[in-house]
């Protein structure tokens, strides 16, 4: 745990509210910051009810602040990602769409002042987000998004970045004033910019994301001198970064050094939890999945109506998961046993144990069970898929429905794009690249040791994200360990064993997040994803209820029914003996050492 003071010395006035000038004295405010809590809204599992972090230990701990300091001398914010990554929130998504979705209820329980809107907000669709902010602002919770600008603005790129651009002309709501303490509070709320590299343009339509830098300074120095807040708070969904201002994706260290006339900067995404400063703010990232609580504590000392100084200190508070508000528990219990009984709704068998681990280092049935979804529940010719979840195992026997969250955690469609041969060689070659290293290395995978700031912990992990591990199906090819990058795939035959055309045009199954841009992968195979609308065969649902409807087809899957060489092909790595060793070297450092 981090924790600092600060003391500076405020040269202008902010001294006005709206009653009028502000007394002398010292105030005292608390800010407790949320961020990625992605659905941790209960504090028991769906399948064996056994204790877990959530909103309800958040509300505790909350809760004995505003015991021990005062309600009116408390702000809490969130950062963002709240819709999505759990079972609660995709029911009120997509199951219940006709009672008052449950987010905005147990914001206005807890008594949020507001919430930054995150990408996997907007990834549940206009008909989610659209729903639920409008409802949280009937309980007078903005879902703040300062940097989704609607196309119908009459302000240029140009313009906006010179001069900033009106808040009529934000899709989302940019701030809040709220008076807290005896004094005003300016609260901004942001999203991530990097929107477009993820979701196709239909999710976000409308609207268009644009750098937090330089928009925030613009609006904060606008509001500064329309509103004369003495505190301003910055909430975005954005990574903290390395403060290299090389990443669009995470710009909260770069904000950190430039931003003037804000006091505290709540950063999110990365769920890294993290502290920092320079001479005048702090900035707090508190984690995910309702961890922690960021805590931000800020001192004004007033003179002659005027703040003459303040002291901000800042830190991350663990929530004891197992202390929770236990009147929040029993008010949404009915909301609990729908999700659980909805989670408990078997779906089907599994004649197999599945290990999604397996996926990352060849065939394995668990990414054998994506492809065969892309290549016989559509006419694509290959499939490209890469492993969603780490390091999960579905047993044999029954399926409920929950083991479809842990096979397919993420609400990705599955898109039927064209890509000829030789860019499904180029496509392959760069995922590898981005997979396996030289082995002179003395690993296969591209792995290394590193410190953990979410556990502070030294561990093996991937140099890339493994979600862009994509290999290919209905075809056979090789992956040679011994050749250099950008050399290493060969492609010997489609799966039914006819001949792979280099200059013919395949019609190839990939998630929307994929063909979105995402990952990089379409980029650097040569094809442009602002183009990718042009390519696109087909939009079908989403893959998760792509295999729950597979389920109510077939009734089972089947060892012999993914596995089935001539739809799905195969690959391997060669020479076999030789990328064997160094592959069951690599599993133990990653998962065993």
């Amino acid at each position: 745990m981090k924790d600092f003071r600060i003391a500076i010395t405020v040269i202008l006035s902010l001294a006005i509210t709206s009653c009028g000038r502000i007394k002398d004295g010292e105030y005292t405010l608390h800010l407790l910051t949320t961020n990625d809590v992605h659905g941790a809204w209960f504090d028991a599992t769906y399948t064996d009810g056994n204790s877990q972090n959530s909103l309800f230990a958040i509300s505790r701990l909350v809760n004995n602040f505003r015991d021990s300091v005062g309600t009116d001398n408390v702000i809490l914010l969130d950062a963002g990602d709240c819709l999505q990554g759990d079972n609660a929130p995709y029911y009120f998504n997509n199951i219940d769409t006709i009672s008052p979705h449950l987010f905005p209820r147990l914001l206005a329980y807890m008594k949020y002042d507001a919430v930054a809107i995150g990408n996997h907000d907007i990834e549940t669709g206009h008909s989610v987000y659209d729903r639920v902010c409008k409802e949280m602002n009937d309980v007078g919770i903005p879902f703040l998004g300062g940097n989704a600008i609607k196309n119908s603005s009459s302000i240029s790129e140009k313009e906006g970045e010179k001069s900033g651009y009106p808040f009529s002309d934000r899709y989302f709501q940019t701030y809040k004033i709220i008076n807290r303490g005896g004094l005003k509070v300016a609260i901004l709320g942001y999203t991530n910019p990097n929107m477009k590299a993820w979701l196709m343009e239909d999710i976000w339509s409308g609207m268009h994301f644009i750098s937090l830098i330089p928009l925030i300074q613009q609006d904060v120095d606008r509001i500064i001198a329309a509103e004369k807040p003495q505190i301003v708070i910055v909430a975005i969904h954005s990574g903290t970064g390395e403060g290299k201002g090389d990443s669009y994706e995470s710009q909260g260290l770069d904000l950190l050094s430039q931003l003037r006339g804000v006091d505290f900067l709540v950063c999110s995404h990365d769920h890294r939890p993290y502290i920092a400063q320079n001479d005048s703010i702090c900035l707090i990232n508190s984690g995910s999945h309702a961890k922690n609580v960021g805590h931000g504590q800020i001192t004004l000392t007033v003179q002659n109506g005027k703040v003459v100084s303040k002291t901000l200190s800042a830190e991350n508070i663990p929530a004891n998961f197992k202390q929770i508000d236990t009147s929040m528990k029993q008010l949404f219990q009915p909301e609990y046993q729908k999700v659980k009984e909805f989670t408990l709704t078997e779906v089907g068998s599994l004649d197999t144990d599945i290990h999604t681990r397996d996926a990352l280092i060849g065939m394995s049935s668990y990414i054998n069970l994506i492809h065969t979804l892309g290549l016989t529940e559509t006419d694509a010719d290959i499939s490209i898929a890469a492993p969603l979840s780490y390091n999960k195992t579905i047993k044999a026997g029954t399926l409920l429905y929950n083991d479809l969250f842990s096979i397919y955690p993420y609400e990705n469609q599955l898109f039927i794009v064209t890509l000829s041969g030789q860019e499904i060689i180029n496509f392959l070659e760069h995922s590898y690249n981005n997979w396996i290293t030289d082995i002179s290395s003395g690993h296969l995978l591209n792995i290394a040791p590193h410190n953990d700031p979410r556990n502070n912990q030294e561990n093996w992990s991937f140099v890339n994200r493994f979600y862009n591990f994509d290999s290919a199906a209905g075809i056979y090819y090789t992956v040679d360990i011994e050749k250099p990058a950008g050399e290493r795939i060969k492609i010997l035959s489609m799966a039914d064993g006819t001949p792979f055309n280099l200059s013919k045009q395949y019609k190839v199954a990939m998630t929307s997040y994929r063909a979105s841009g995402g990952g990089g992968l379409l980029q650097q195979a040569g094809i442009n994803p602002d183009k990718i609308d042009e390519r696109t065969v087909e939009k079908l649902a989403e893959y998760r209820e792509i295999l729950y409807h597979y389920l109510k087809k077939h009734k089972a899957i089947t060892q012999d029914a993914i596995s089935d060489r001539n739809i799905i092909g195969g690959w391997e790595f060669i020479p076999r003996l030789k990328a064997k060793k160094l592959l069951d070297a690599d599993m133990n450092l990653l998962f065993y050492k």
